[in-house]
């Protein structure tokens, strides 16, 4: 990913985040891009993909249908953010653990040293259930090129630590494929408007 295209996705988040500020406090908006195909106004949705989780299984769009998913990007030998990363993530997951319809979907993005085994001993020492939070790997093009729908940045980058840098950025996704909610995964505030997300977006669906 250039630099340039760098700049263009901040861009980006900074409109989203303009527009979810001004969106119905009820609901909560689509940030997913605009997009008109064959005359009818629509959103983007999260691309098909195919990637394999801790339990060698094959996660899918359809491994969350009808749910609602949160996302994140990360490697287990990151020394910076990751750690506290994974701390929010493990808020988020325990303060819906008991509610069927959320999903945890974890990205690692160093899959040569990330594999299977590795996965599945980072998931046990965080004592989560993988039924609820999918940590995957595989193709490493496949898995930097769809954290851009995700509004990820992930780059490698030779003059920081492991050489791969990316942002802490965690997502949330409705059973559309669309992305109503985000947050900056490092700081314990966002993450508590995000959980109230997570809450609204829930809240939908049982309004319908």
């Amino acid at each position: 990913m250039s630099r340039n295209h760098l700049k263009q996705l901040s861009f980006l988040l900074l409109f989203y985040a303009g527009a979810f500020a001004c969106g119905n406090k009820k609901t909560l908006p689509i940030l997913s891009k605009p997009t008109i195909e064959n005359g009818v106004s629509s959103y983007e949705k999260i691309p098909d993909f195919q990637f394999i989780n801790q339990d060698s299984q094959r996660i899918t769009p359809a491994t969350f249908a009808n749910k609602i998913y949160v996302v994140d990007f990360f490697f287990t030998s990151c020394p910076t953010i990751c750690p506290t990363l994974a701390k929010e993530m493990k808020r988020i997951y325990k303060h819906f653990e008991e509610e069927d319809k959320v999903n945890l979907l974890s990205h690692t993005i160093d899959p040569k040293r990330d594999s299977v085994g590795r996965l599945a001993v980072y998931a046990q020492n965080l004592e989560v259930s993988s039924d609820k939070w999918h940590f995957v790997t595989g193709d490493k093009r496949e898995l930097f090129d769809i954290a851009e729908h995700y509004f990820n940045i992930v780059i490698e980058d030779a003059s920081v630590p492991e050489g791969l840098d990316h942002s802490g950025r965690i997502v949330l996704v409705d059973t559309q494929g669309h992305i109503r909610a985000f947050c900056n995964g490092t700081k314990p505030e966002e993450v508590d408007r995000f959980i109230n997300d997570i809450e609204r977006l829930l809240q939908e669906y049982e309004d319908l």
